[in-house]
């Protein structure tokens, strides 16, 4: 079994230390954090802070308010009179029609328990995740502590609790499309994908690299489902929701001072440039273009045929650089990319494999450094992600045969 990821210094050993100081400074400090009575935490703040949002479009699909789902006043007032610790806090509401229906059940209980189950949900779909993609890792097996340590200190899955956010259910509908474009059962990967819907920003790469593709098994599976579920907002609410919702993210660009409060807390290229180029217009030429030139990779390793753990880390990697908004807890949907992309390491030669395993650590860490970008205006996950990326198509296309995938 071999002990070292290529890439001299990056052992089992360390990296099982980094991972278990990374895990328990994070989560020391969150439960300290969090160790005071009632729902506000040693900093003022509520507990699950964006859960808030979710509690409060749970409340509104139980009351069948859908005229309120894009009501920034009335959805404050109602935060506040089922918590009163949440006074004066106001969410911009983004997310469509069908996501206030899930969040209904959760809202049947006080903030606390319905935060506590939520919890409890993200825990066990992300650990779901991880363990199903690591056992289809044959080169990871004998590693399952090192992997279940990186798992629980990974950054991402950090803020999807510290956050309250919905980002476990985004990396779900990724993982079970993985599994079943293993399969090759195209349609039922469509599927997942189109329920994305409930984060566009994170079907865009998709959408783009499997329609260039002509993968329309695929694409048909992804309109179903994604039709599906708006058709369950129209259902509930009736149309006027939903044309609420499309007219919200058609005036979204205007918004971003209020979706963005801290660019430096977002991890794609969009803001890359936008913290490094002070020109509004300039920094957005830089970012199509670099968005571009990532699909563009992305595009080269699905038509070569590479080995289906590459092509989709690098599918993965393309949604969240060329997502006009992500920020740092859906860096969760990396979490199979991470593992699919070391075992692979696992079973290459270090000059096959090159620097990819330097870089996948950054990719990992990196997030941690995000709180100095205000002072250095450079997101260095972002970059990182794009060189890996490159990195990948690079070794693809050397080793050839040996990453081609068979049958």
């Amino acid at each position: 079994m071999r002990t070292r990821v290529p890439g001299a210094w990056l052992t089992v050993k360390r990296l099982r230390a980094h991972a278990f100081l990374v895990g328990v400074t994070l989560w020391s400090l969150y439960v300290w954090t969090l160790a005071t009575p009632g729902l506000l935490d040693r900093n003022g703040k509520l507990k699950g802070t964006d859960f808030l949002h979710f509690y409060t479009l749970g409340s509104l699909a139980r009351e069948h308010r859908g005229a309120d789902l894009y009501d920034m006043d009335k959805q404050a007032a109602l935060a506040a009179q089922r918590v009163p610790e949440a006074a004066g806090l106001r969410y911009l509401p983004l997310y469509p029609p069908q996501v206030s229906i899930l969040f209904a059940p959760f809202a049947r209980f006080s903030y606390g328990w319905a935060l506590a189950l939520w919890w409890i949900c993200s825990g066990l779909l992300y650990a779901i995740c991880c363990y199903g993609v690591w056992r289809a890792c044959p080169n990871l097996r004998g590693h399952g502590q090192l992997v279940a340590l990186s798992a629980a200190a990974f950054p991402a899955f950090f803020h999807v609790i510290a956050w309250g956010q919905t980002s476990a259910l985004a990396l779900a509908c990724f993982t079970l499309m993985f599994f079943f474009l293993r399969k090759r059962q195209e349609f039922l990967a469509g599927l997942l994908m189109g329920c994305l819907i409930f984060k566009p920003q994170l079907g865009l790469a998709a959408a783009i690299v499997f329609v260039v593709l002509g993968a329309w098994k695929v694409v048909t599976g992804a309109i179903l489902a994604a039709s599906a579920q708006l058709a369950a907002g129209i259902l509930y609410y009736g149309k006027e929701p939903l044309w609420q919702w499309i007219h919200k993210l058609a005036t979204a660009n205007s918004l971003l001072p209020l979706l963005e409060p801290k660019p430096y807390q977002t991890h794609c290229l969009r803001t890359f440039w936008a913290m490094i180029v002070p020109w509004p217009a300039l920094a957005s030429g830089l970012y199509v273009i670099s968005a571009l030139a990532t699909l563009a990779l992305t595009l080269v390793l699905w038509r070569r045929g590479a080995a289906l753990s590459l092509r989709y880390s690098a599918l993965l990697l393309a949604t969240v650089l060329i997502s006009p908004h992500l920020t740092v807890y859906d860096l969760v949907i990396l979490a199979p990319a991470l593992l699919l992309l070391a075992d692979w390491l696992l079973a290459q030669r270090p000059e096959t494999a090159g620097r990819m395993g330097s870089l996948l650590y950054m990719v990992y860490m990196l997030p941690l450094l995000a709180i100095a970008t205000p002072w250095t205006h450079v997101q260095l996950s972002a970059a990182a992600m794009f060189v890996l990326l490159y990195v990948i198509e690079r070794v693809s296309r050397q080793a050839g045969p040996a990453v081609v995938e068979q049958g």
